[in-house]
């Protein structure tokens, strides 16, 4: 299960992940950011409270960090995605736990 919480502020859109980033919970991350992505301000990622990315989920926030989005994290977990991401391996995502 992954919990997302949107908020938004005049100059940007905020959305934080608290769970499990995998299988249809991809596609609902997906259309948040688009969606927050269209109002046409900058986007944020909190991946503080995630719990576990599977590579489908790494690939979706490699493509919002190419996209313009920040990825903020402060758990060893979410920081070694964050590393993971903005190092650009070109490499298939594994699974995180």
């Amino acid at each position: 299960m992954l919990r997302i919480t949107s908020s938004e502020a005049a100059s940007q859109a905020h959305l934080k992940l608290e769970g499990k980033l995998a299988g249809s919970w991809v596609e609902v991350l997906e259309q948040c950011w688009k969606q927050a992505a269209a109002e046409g301000v900058p986007v944020t990622v909190d991946l503080s409270a995630i719990t576990y990315v599977d590579g489908r989920g790494t690939d979706l926030l490699r493509a919002m960090y190419r996209g313009g989005v920040q990825l903020n994290a402060s758990t060893c977990l979410g920081k070694g995605i964050v590393e993971e991401i903005k190092g650009c391996s070109r490499e298939p995502a594994e699974d995180r736990h």
